[in-house]
């Protein structure tokens, strides 16, 4: 994603159309699910809890899962790895679940707020938070699904705290062509970009970081 730099400011940064049928169901299942919560609709809420006992975990184990998301719009397309798109839709509204809890503003956005720089929104601007910065290498270096599965987790808990949203449609994408061959290298350098790139507004950032630094942990107990 190109963006363009302004000084002491956030790049602008274009809305995003989903680019593939993953990123488009996530899009929509995650947005009839986002406006019932924060409009207090049981059926939504009640959802949002049972999603959120997914955050991290094989879905497919999980039956009670089953039937929560629509995905039938990804059968529509015959070049699509079925069950590789199934476990990213999944693994991103299971996550997206789990950012949105008791939280009263959207955790979704296609801002284009992509995992690196929600990252680099968690530290103070012109500095490194060492613990943050190995959880999100970490992630970088899963060496599979499910491990990255359960290290996005603990990125998801620092962004809940801290209030910081996610395009989870983008995510969705780039958990399916994680999937792929290949497909880790590219993801990781797109992340890597996306935090490097980010130009933290000095006060907004400050107090997103203090917010981060609150609900985080210590260094995590295996390093890469």
């Amino acid at each position: 994603m190109t963006t363009q730099s302004q000084p002491n400011s956030t790049p602008a940064v274009r809305p995003r159309t989903p680019s593939g049928p993953v990123g488009a169901v996530v899009g929509k299942e995650i947005k009839r699910l986002q406006e019932g919560y924060l409009n207090d609709h049981s059926a939504a809420v009640a959802a949002l809890a049972r999603l959120r006992r997914g955050a991290g975990r094989d879905a497919a184990a999980i039956p009670d899962l089953w039937g929560l998301i629509d995905t039938r719009d990804l059968y529509s397309d015959p070049a699509l790895r079925h069950e590789d798109a199934e476990n990213s839709v999944y693994l991103a509204t299971t996550l997206w679940a789990l950012h949105q809890q008791s939280r009263s503003t959207r955790m979704h956005s296609l801002a284009g707020n992509e995992l690196g720089a929600a990252v680099r929104r968690l530290m103070p601007p012109g500095e490194i938070d060492e613990p943050v910065r190995k959880r999100f290498v970490r992630a970088g270096t899963a060496p599979s699904l499910t491990a990255l599965a359960g290290r996005l987790r603990e990125i998801t808990v620092l962004l809940r705290g801290a209030d910081v949203s996610l395009d989870y449609a983008l995510l969705a994408e780039q958990l399916y062509l994680w999937q792929r061959p290949g497909g880790p290298d590219q993801v990781r350098r797109s992340w890597g970009r996306s935090f490097h790139a980010h130009q933290p507004k000095p006060d907004t950032d400050q107090a997103t970081a203090q917010a981060a630094a609150s609900t985080s942990e210590t260094d995590p107990k295996d390093t890469p």
